[in-house]
Protein backbone atom coordinates (compact mmCIF):
# COMPACT_ATOMS: atom_id res chain seq x y z
CA UNK A 1 0.00 0.00 0.00
CA UNK A 2 1.12 3.72 -0.88
CA UNK A 3 0.36 6.88 0.39
CA UNK A 4 -0.75 8.31 -3.41
CA UNK A 5 -1.28 12.46 -4.51
CA UNK A 6 -3.22 12.67 -7.92
CA UNK A 7 -3.38 16.51 -9.33
CA UNK A 8 -6.07 17.47 -11.42
CA UNK A 9 -9.13 14.89 -12.04
CA UNK A 10 -10.04 15.06 -15.75
CA UNK A 11 -11.01 11.18 -17.52
CA UNK A 12 -7.61 10.26 -16.79
CA UNK A 13 -6.60 11.33 -13.18
CA UNK A 14 -10.06 9.95 -12.22
CA UNK A 15 -9.73 6.62 -13.80
CA UNK A 16 -5.97 6.57 -12.32
CA UNK A 17 -7.79 7.21 -8.77
CA UNK A 18 -9.97 4.53 -8.58
CA UNK A 19 -7.63 2.00 -9.85
CA UNK A 20 -5.05 2.93 -7.66
CA UNK A 21 -8.38 2.78 -5.21
CA UNK A 22 -8.75 -0.89 -5.94
CA UNK A 23 -4.91 -1.89 -5.18
CA UNK A 24 -5.20 -0.92 -1.51
CA UNK A 25 -3.62 2.59 -2.20
CA UNK A 26 -4.20 5.73 0.07
CA UNK A 27 -5.17 8.47 -2.09
CA UNK A 28 -5.69 12.09 -1.93
CA UNK A 29 -7.33 14.10 -4.76
CA UNK A 30 -7.17 17.86 -5.59
CA UNK A 31 -8.97 19.51 -8.55
CA UNK A 32 -10.00 23.53 -8.61
CA UNK A 33 -13.57 21.88 -9.15
CA UNK A 34 -15.26 20.40 -6.66
CA UNK A 35 -17.98 18.41 -8.71
CA UNK A 36 -15.07 16.74 -10.24
CA UNK A 37 -14.05 15.25 -6.97
CA UNK A 38 -17.45 14.39 -5.75
CA UNK A 39 -17.76 11.21 -7.30
CA UNK A 40 -14.44 9.74 -6.27
CA UNK A 41 -15.10 10.52 -2.11
CA UNK A 42 -15.74 6.72 -1.59
CA UNK A 43 -12.19 5.57 -3.57
CA UNK A 44 -10.00 8.56 -1.15
CA UNK A 45 -9.45 8.93 2.01
CA UNK A 46 -8.94 13.02 1.42
CA UNK A 47 -10.17 15.36 -1.58
CA UNK A 48 -9.14 19.39 -1.57
CA UNK A 49 -10.56 22.30 -3.62
CA UNK A 50 -7.40 24.00 -4.87
CA UNK A 51 -5.82 25.74 -7.75
CA UNK A 52 -2.56 23.99 -7.30
CA UNK A 53 0.20 26.50 -9.14
CA UNK A 54 -0.15 28.54 -5.87
CA UNK A 55 2.58 27.63 -3.80
CA UNK A 56 0.74 28.17 -0.79
CA UNK A 57 -1.87 25.49 -1.49
CA UNK A 58 0.79 22.64 -2.52
CA UNK A 59 2.38 23.47 0.82
CA UNK A 60 -0.76 22.90 2.67
CA UNK A 61 -1.12 19.65 1.20
CA UNK A 62 2.33 17.83 2.50
CA UNK A 63 3.37 16.93 -0.41
CA UNK A 64 6.79 15.35 1.43
CA UNK A 65 4.89 12.60 3.23
CA UNK A 66 3.42 11.33 -0.13
CA UNK A 67 5.54 7.93 -1.99
CA UNK A 68 3.85 9.39 -5.29
CA UNK A 69 3.03 12.39 -6.57
CA UNK A 70 0.86 12.50 -10.34
CA UNK A 71 0.61 15.37 -11.94
CA UNK A 72 -2.13 14.51 -14.37
CA UNK A 73 -3.38 17.95 -15.59
CA UNK A 74 -3.35 17.67 -19.76
CA UNK A 75 -5.28 20.45 -21.28
CA UNK A 76 -2.47 23.18 -19.77
CA UNK A 77 0.74 22.86 -19.89
CA UNK A 78 1.56 25.73 -17.94
CA UNK A 79 0.31 24.66 -15.01
CA UNK A 80 1.47 20.92 -15.27
CA UNK A 81 4.54 22.40 -15.62
CA UNK A 82 4.63 25.08 -12.81
CA UNK A 83 2.90 22.36 -10.39
CA UNK A 84 5.79 19.67 -11.24
CA UNK A 85 8.76 22.18 -10.35
CA UNK A 86 7.03 23.43 -6.94
CA UNK A 87 6.20 19.88 -6.47
CA UNK A 88 10.59 18.92 -6.78
CA UNK A 89 11.33 22.18 -4.28
CA UNK A 90 9.03 20.97 -1.56
CA UNK A 91 10.46 17.64 -1.37
CA UNK A 92 8.02 15.24 -3.33
CA UNK A 93 9.45 11.62 -3.32
CA UNK A 94 8.46 10.48 -6.57
CA UNK A 95 7.05 12.44 -9.45
CA UNK A 96 5.13 11.40 -12.22
CA UNK A 97 3.85 14.28 -14.47
CA UNK A 98 1.33 13.83 -17.49
CA UNK A 99 1.84 14.27 -20.72
CA UNK A 100 0.61 15.13 -24.54
CA UNK A 101 3.66 15.34 -26.59
CA UNK A 102 7.31 14.99 -26.51
CA UNK A 103 8.35 18.77 -25.72
CA UNK A 104 6.36 18.97 -23.30
CA UNK A 105 8.28 15.49 -21.80
CA UNK A 106 11.13 17.15 -22.15
CA UNK A 107 10.33 20.36 -20.37
CA UNK A 108 9.02 18.01 -17.22
CA UNK A 109 11.74 15.93 -16.82
CA UNK A 110 13.84 18.71 -16.72
CA UNK A 111 11.91 20.65 -13.97
CA UNK A 112 11.34 18.08 -11.84
CA UNK A 113 8.98 15.02 -12.48
CA UNK A 114 10.97 11.77 -12.17
CA UNK A 115 8.96 9.96 -14.87
CA UNK A 116 6.07 11.12 -17.87
CA UNK A 117 3.82 9.46 -19.18
CA UNK A 118 1.34 9.57 -22.20
CA UNK A 119 -1.47 7.76 -21.91
CA UNK A 120 -3.61 8.85 -24.82
CA UNK A 121 -0.44 7.91 -26.74
CA UNK A 122 0.21 4.65 -24.97
CA UNK A 123 -3.33 3.41 -25.19
CA UNK A 124 -3.43 4.30 -29.18
CA UNK A 125 -0.16 2.13 -29.44
CA UNK A 126 -1.34 -0.52 -27.61
CA UNK A 127 -4.89 -0.78 -29.85
CA UNK A 128 -2.93 -0.68 -33.11
CA UNK A 129 -0.61 -3.17 -32.40
CA UNK A 130 -4.01 -5.62 -31.22
CA UNK A 131 -6.09 -4.86 -33.49
CA UNK A 132 -3.73 -5.14 -36.67
CA UNK A 133 -3.18 -8.82 -36.69
CA UNK A 134 -6.57 -11.03 -36.12
CA UNK A 135 -4.22 -13.14 -33.34
CA UNK A 136 -2.69 -10.94 -31.02
CA UNK A 137 -4.79 -10.42 -27.86
CA UNK A 138 -2.50 -8.62 -26.08
CA UNK A 139 0.56 -6.58 -25.96
CA UNK A 140 3.01 -5.18 -23.34
CA UNK A 141 6.15 -2.77 -23.91
CA UNK A 142 8.56 -3.54 -21.40
CA UNK A 143 10.84 -0.63 -22.41
CA UNK A 144 14.73 -0.66 -24.41
CA UNK A 145 12.49 -2.10 -27.48
CA UNK A 146 11.28 -5.21 -25.71
CA UNK A 147 7.95 -6.78 -25.84
CA UNK A 148 5.61 -9.28 -24.52
CA UNK A 149 3.00 -10.40 -27.01
CA UNK A 150 0.14 -12.71 -26.22
CA UNK A 151 -0.74 -14.44 -29.70
CA UNK A 152 -1.79 -17.72 -31.12
CA UNK A 153 0.83 -20.44 -32.58
CA UNK A 154 1.11 -20.41 -36.14
CA UNK A 155 -0.22 -23.22 -37.98
CA UNK A 156 3.28 -24.75 -38.64
CA UNK A 157 4.09 -25.26 -35.14
CA UNK A 158 0.83 -26.92 -34.06
CA UNK A 159 2.05 -30.77 -32.90
CA UNK A 160 5.28 -29.89 -32.53
CA UNK A 161 7.48 -28.87 -29.60
CA UNK A 162 9.75 -25.71 -28.97
CA UNK A 163 12.76 -27.87 -29.66
CA UNK A 164 11.57 -29.45 -32.61
CA UNK A 165 11.60 -25.92 -34.47
CA UNK A 166 14.14 -24.70 -32.58
CA UNK A 167 11.99 -21.53 -31.15
CA UNK A 168 14.43 -19.37 -29.54
CA UNK A 169 17.32 -19.68 -32.51
CA UNK A 170 14.98 -19.17 -35.38
CA UNK A 171 12.58 -16.21 -34.36
CA UNK A 172 15.04 -15.00 -31.96
CA UNK A 173 12.48 -14.60 -28.77
CA UNK A 174 11.10 -16.77 -26.18
CA UNK A 175 7.70 -18.22 -25.16
CA UNK A 176 7.50 -17.29 -21.21
CA UNK A 177 4.03 -19.12 -20.86
CA UNK A 178 0.86 -20.69 -22.59
CA UNK A 179 -2.79 -19.93 -21.78
CA UNK A 180 -5.20 -22.66 -22.57
CA UNK A 181 -8.97 -23.07 -20.70
CA UNK A 182 -7.92 -20.25 -18.83
CA UNK A 183 -5.02 -21.90 -16.85
CA UNK A 184 -1.65 -20.17 -17.35
CA UNK A 185 1.65 -22.58 -17.52
CA UNK A 186 4.59 -20.84 -17.23
CA UNK A 187 8.52 -21.39 -18.55
CA UNK A 188 6.98 -24.60 -20.55
CA UNK A 189 9.99 -27.01 -21.54
CA UNK A 190 11.57 -27.63 -24.54
CA UNK A 191 9.74 -31.12 -25.36
CA UNK A 192 6.41 -28.31 -24.82
CA UNK A 193 4.10 -29.71 -28.25
CA UNK A 194 1.99 -26.35 -29.56
CA UNK A 195 -2.08 -27.05 -29.88
CA UNK A 196 -4.22 -25.32 -32.02
CA UNK A 197 -6.75 -24.02 -29.19
CA UNK A 198 -3.89 -21.87 -26.90
CA UNK A 199 -2.51 -18.54 -26.78
CA UNK A 200 1.22 -18.35 -26.40
CA UNK A 201 3.34 -15.55 -24.00
CA UNK A 202 6.35 -14.11 -26.19
CA UNK A 203 9.02 -11.73 -25.21
CA UNK A 204 11.26 -11.04 -27.34
CA UNK A 205 12.54 -7.84 -29.35
CA UNK A 206 9.63 -5.64 -30.90
CA UNK A 207 10.84 -6.02 -34.39
CA UNK A 208 11.62 -9.65 -33.89
CA UNK A 209 7.77 -10.62 -32.55
CA UNK A 210 6.96 -8.18 -35.17
CA UNK A 211 8.00 -10.90 -38.06
CA UNK A 212 6.24 -13.38 -36.39
CA UNK A 213 2.98 -11.46 -36.07
CA UNK A 214 2.94 -10.51 -39.93
CA UNK A 215 2.60 -14.37 -40.27
CA UNK A 216 -0.62 -15.15 -37.77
Amino acid sequence: MKSILIIGIGRFGSHLCMNLSRLDNEIMIVDQDEAKLEDLLPFVVSAKIGDCTNEKVLKSLGVGNFDLCFVCIGNNFQSSLEITSQLRELGAKYIVSKANRDIHAKFLLKNGADEVIYPDRDIAEKVAVRFSANQVFDYVELGSGYSIYEISPLSEWIGHSIKDINFRAVYNANIIGVKADGNMKLMPGPDYVFQKEEHLMVIGHQHDIEKIVKKL
